[in-house]
């Protein structure tokens, strides 16, 4: 009896051999890996395709005029496109707070705020507290208390001390916990964190570092 090619194809359709499984994954995991190592577009190939917005941020008191894809988040754009490294990348969900940075004064997660959202809003970053070639009170007072270890977490710790010290000048100990309560620290160094806290609004007072 010949075959039926319907029944036939509704077979080959429908199911799905070991050989066939794996062949997939095994190009979904190159696909990946190319994704990943894949060097950038250039700017002007994607803005060609319409899908890339123009805006404008201004981070650290300059206007920077930059090209982005909607989905790109704020943290990616400072480091990749403006090249300030000193935001980090952790979780990349709003949890460990790796990637803090003040926007319009406040501590916000950059890994989880679209780089569109942040268009004419006042950004800064820990570059930014920078005074000249010294050191800002917040980042003074990190080092001269030890408030580190592998220091990856840092940078985000020293911007939820700044933006506390720039809503409370004062804070007493359990406003400092609760300040930087959205900071994670692998390392456990919180005691002296919160000791560089204390010490970040006196020299705040005082007017800059020691």
């Amino acid at each position: 009896m010949p075959e039926d090619p319907k029944n036939n194809k509704t077979e080959v359709t429908q199911g799905l051999s070991r050989r066939g499984f794996l062949s997939s994954v095994s190009a979904g995991a190159v696909v990946a890996v190319s994704l990943k190592d894949a060097v950038p577009v250039r700017a002007q190939e994607i803005e060609a395709t319409g899908k890339t917005a123009t805006i404008q941020l201004i981070v650290n008191g300059t206007r920077r005029k930059v090209l982005v894809e909607p989905r790109w988040s704020l943290a990616y754009v400072l480091r990749e496109v403006l090249g300030l490294t000193g935001t980090k990348i952790g979780c990349e969900r709003g949890e460990c707070g790796a990637c803090t940075v003040l926007i319009d004064g406040k501590p916000q997660y950059s890994c989880i705020t679209l780089a569109v959202e942040a268009e004419g809003r006042e950004i800064t970053t820990i570059e930014g507290l920078m005074q000249g070639d010294k050191l800002g009170p917040v980042q003074q007072a990190f080092l001269e208390e030890d408030a580190f270890q592998c220091g990856f977490c840092t940078s985000g710790q020293i911007m939820a001390v700044e933006g506390l010290l720039r809503r409370n000048a004062n804070p007493d100990m359990d406003q400092i916990r609760t300040g930087v309560s959205g900071n994670l620290c692998r390392c456990g160094a919180y005691k002296n964190i919160f000791n560089a806290a204390e010490k970040a609004s006196r020299l705040k007072k005082q007017g800059g570092a020691s």
